[in-house]
């Protein structure tokens, strides 16, 4: 089978506004404020299932701080992931995963969190798959956790799912059959950025194929019977 899924072009750089907001609207604004410095919370915690796009809103405010003349920096976490150095330029500290530190790892991230309390200038989000009280970290951090603001990403519902994966492949000049549609929400990964993709592949296969985009192409593509 041909590279299909894989010979797609690469997604831009995650902002804020091309997030699907959903039900998370009063997060999005908040995030927005957060980015241009008119938000002068300093800790803030955002919790949800993988895939709902913590990562993705976690890069926009790093970005979107950048854009509005701010030292940002954003740090996919490791086990071993040390935060000594962090505070001393950043004015926003974006901190992904959370749930994965290993103990050592959770002591800088408390000393982090710590310094910036006294300092009292840069903005530190952090993201994690559930609320602060759930979290498998030491007592004192999951403290520190849930000091600001805690938000839950909602994922967005099978039918908005369905409108944002109908609303692109408009974009793209072709109309998404609802089968189409049910068959990839029902079929492998979920998550929007996934579901975009597969359809990007489906119509670049459509395209080279010189065939319409129907339920039996997609599932061609997905056996690797695709020519």
């Amino acid at each position: 089978m041909k590279q299909l899924l894989l010979d797609v072009v690469p997604s831009p750089l995650p902002t804020l506004a091309d997030f699907i907001p959903g039900r998370n609207t009063e997060l999005l604004a908040m995030l927005g404020r957060l980015a241009s410095g008119e938000e002068k919370e300093r800790f803030v915690y955002l919790w949800g299932h993988a895939g709902c796009g913590k990562t993705h809103l976690l890069k926009a405010v790093s970005d979107n701080s950048m854009r509005n003349g701010f030292n940002a920096v954003y740090l996919s976490c490791k086990p071993d992931t040390i935060f000594d150095t962090c505070s001393e330029t950043a004015d926003c500290i974006a901190v992904d995963n959370v749930d994965c530190l290993d103990p050592v790892a959770q002591i800088s991230l408390f000393s982090l969190y710590n310094r910036i309390r006294d300092e009292g200038r840069s903005l530190l989000l952090v993201s994690g798959l559930v609320p602060p009280p759930q979290l498998a970290l030491r007592a004192d951090l999951i403290t520190r956790l849930g000091w600001g603001l805690v938000y839950r990403i909602h994922e967005l519902t099978d039918e908005e799912k369905t409108d944002v994966m109908k609303n692109h492949a408009t974009s793209r000049g072709f109309n998404l059959p609802q089968d189409v549609c049910n068959h990839l929400l029902h079929h492998g990964h979920r998550d929007l950025p996934s579901l975009l993709a597969m359809i990007d592949a489906l119509d670049k296969h459509a395209l080279a194929s010189q065939r319409q985009i129907t339920l039996p192409l997609l599932r061609e593509l997905l056996t690797g019977t695709a020519s």
